[in-house]
């Protein structure tokens, strides 16, 4: 089963073996007072978070500490059904890439023949030259080492040497390491990526995460109204500033997580084309300057890509990975046209992992990325 991400505790020891502090020992003279309502922060927040700070012993000997704040539960997997009913989408979404590389393995013959239909149909898929000859060669050999005889066996062993080809993509999204993990959204106008975050936002504070939104995209007021509709639908705080530079939003919202003790920053910066220079240089502003309202932020740069743009989607994520070196992107509309085998040619040439892909406009169309799922679904 999928977790759409992994809460990373601050030690790999077992938790409950951690000492715990003593509830009668005052705090130090110089240290200052938590903030109400704060869910504390390194190892002993975490511990407060996930299993309390005192034993029952301990609890019955010594005074009535003060209200706490109830513990937030861990995200519980997906019942069966559900993940089932996200890969029945993604199968329809895909649809249209898949159709014209099954109709390969229609005939009754495994010859050089069908290894041409099927390197012009993954070519017409925007697989790429490089991925669709990679691919030919592995099946090939598959098919050699199988001793395959029917086309239909041919396709499965297709569909083997795609998840293998897709599955350095394949990484969750770790929240939790930083307090506040700030992360970083860019993409070029159009391709969701505002109706992304306000998706991940849903997501995230559906596993109990307390969300930030900076609407950090200060050019154009659609964009902060939209952002601010998501913020309003997921009740979560959003800082915002109309006309305002976008550095100095981001650089405030990061302030203002950190203040209000929040689990993740999200900063939703202006859409911009890679070869508008001058824009992608405002980008390069934003992450400096996240840098110096937390020395270890970014934590996470993402790109949100539009899977209807084929080979030019990986001609983004060259250009924007190497403007903001990006740890993860998020796969849009790969139920528009018969291109989804961009995420193929990304695999092979610029692999910067997958955290999510998306085949609909609700909420429940953003799912995590799975290179078997994925495969399985394209050839389906």
């Amino acid at each position: 089963m999928f977790s759409f991400f992994k809460k990373k505790s601050p030690s790999s020891a077992d938790p409950s073996s951690a000492p715990v502090p003593d509830a009668a020992s005052p705090p130090p003279a110089d240290a200052p007072p938590e903030a109400e309502g704060s869910k504390g922060s390194g190892a002993l927040g975490w511990l407060r978070k996930s299993f309390g700070t005192q034993d029952a012993t301990a609890q019955r000997d010594q005074p009535a500490p003060d209200p706490v704040p109830p513990a937030v539960p861990e995200p519980t997997p997906k019942p069966e059904g559900q993940r089932q009913g996200w890969m029945d989408r993604l199968k329809s979404g895909l649809r249209k890439t898949g159709s014209s590389i099954a109709t390969v393995f229609t005939g009754t013959q495994i010859n050089d023949a069908l290894y041409e239909e099927l390197e012009d149909a993954l070519l017409m898929a925007d697989t790429g030259v490089k991925a669709t000859q990679h691919l030919l060669n592995d099946l090939k050999r598959r098919v050699k080492e199988a001793k395959a005889t029917e086309p239909a066996a041919v396709k499965a062993l297709l569909a083997d040497a795609l998840a293998d080809l897709l599955r350095p993509l394949e990484k969750p999204l770790v929240i939790g390491e930083h307090s506040p993990t700030v992360i970083m959204v860019a993409g070029v106008n159009g391709a969701g990526k505002t109706t992304s975050i306000g998706k991940l936002t849903k997501h995230l504070a559906d596993h109990g995460e307390s969300v930030l939104l900076a609407a950090a995209d200060t050019f154009r007021a659609a964009a902060r109204e939209q952002l601010g509709v998501w913020a309003t639908r997921n009740t979560v705080e959003i800082i915002s500033q109309e006309g305002g530079d976008p550095a100095a939003v981001s650089f405030d919202a990061v302030t203002a997580g950190r203040a209000r003790g929040k689990d993740v920053v999200l900063v939703d910066t202006a859409g911009r084309l890679p070869t508008q220079l001058h824009l992608m240089e405002e980008l390069k502003k934003i992450r400096r300057v996240v840098t110096k309202a937390d020395a270890s932020a970014p934590h996470e740069v993402l790109l949100v890509i539009d899977g209807n743009t084929g080979q030019n989607a990986l001609a983004q994520v060259r250009a924007f990975d190497d403007a903001l070196q990006l740890t993860g992107l998020i796969v849009t509309k790969l139920d528009g046209t018969a291109k989804g085998g961009v995420l193929a040619a990304i695999a092979q040439e610029r692999p910067v992992p997958v955290y999510f892909i998306g085949v609909g406009e609700k909420v429940e169309d953003l799912e995590t990325f799975s290179a078997r799922e994925f495969a399985q679904a394209l050839l389906a």
